[in-house]
């Protein structure tokens, strides 16, 4: 019994093959570019040819993400928030809060011994404090996005990025250049704002219970998940590959449709 979810987002795109009885068989993540349609196609075919298998060979497909109803041959699609809590739930069923910080939003959800969604927060009217955020801010400083994560944990001054908007935050952090601060105090400033920013949502679902799970591109830089862990002052799980989690949610749920 083999399904498929696909996760269409703003920056990237993943497909992930699920399998009753193996559990995940494959994933792949793209860049989802101008065209998401074809890239959620491109995804989909490419995680196919690894177990050698056709389209005809998947049960239920499910999409999810901001993109998802561009996916025109799956057979149903289910929003991320639903899909990433059932995800996180296969992967951490002791899991009551997630904090999912994508290319454009940053969404914290609540969540019940099931997986069911209990409660959430989004900041979805604004890239500030987003994946798309770190990237503005990387090309600022002229620093690999890749690296300024471990930069940050260097750092030895506590600057404060006080803009919550991306252009004047970036305007803020040129500022800081010219005075002369250093790279790794300013990129430590960048993402205790994203931090701050997340707490908000945190605070306004009345704080946050055990077990905290990150998931989404952003939970791959250990600069953004220190700055939440000592502000929850708690560790945050991560899967060792957080970017498919909505995928896999999608996939779980293309399950059940099966059964």
């Amino acid at each position: 019994m083999l399904v498929a979810g696909i996760d269409i987002g703003s920056i990237t795109t993943e497909a992930l093959l699920f399998d009753k009885d193996k559990g995940i068989v494959g994933y792949t993540i793209l860049q989802t570019g101008a065209d998401s349609k074809k890239t959620a196609e491109m995804a989909l075919e490419k995680v196919l040819a690894f177990p050698s298998k056709k389209p005809a060979d998947v049960s239920y497909t499910i999409a999810t993400g901001c993109g998802r109803k561009r996916a025109d041959f799956a057979q149903q699609a289910i929003t991320e928030i639903t899909c990433i809590a059932k995800g996180v739930n296969y992967l951490f069923p002791e899991a009551r809060t997630i904090i999912d910080i994508g290319g454009q939003d940053t969404k914290v959800i609540k969540v019940d011994e099931k997986g069911r969604v209990v409660e959430f927060e989004m900041n979805d009217k604004c890239a500030a404090g987003t994946g798309r955020f770190i990237e503005v801010m990387a090309k600022a400083l002229n620093v690999d996005l890749d690296k300024i994560g471990d930069i940050s944990l260097q750092y030895k001054k506590e600057l404060t990025i006080s803009s919550i908007c991306t252009v004047f935050a970036e305007s803020e952090v040129i500022s800081l250049v010219s005075e002369g601060e250093a790279l790794e105090d300013i990129l430590y400033g960048i993402h205790k704002a994203i931090s701050d920013r997340t707490m908000g949502l945190i605070t306004r679902l009345g704080g946050a219970q055990p077990d905290i799970i990150m998931t989404g591109g952003v939970a791959k830089n250990i600069g953004v998940v220190k700055a939440l862990e000592k502000a929850l002052n708690t560790q945050i799980k991560i899967y060792v590959e957080p970017q498919i989690v909505g995928a896999l949610g999608a996939a779980m749920l293309a399950l059940e449709k099966t059964q």
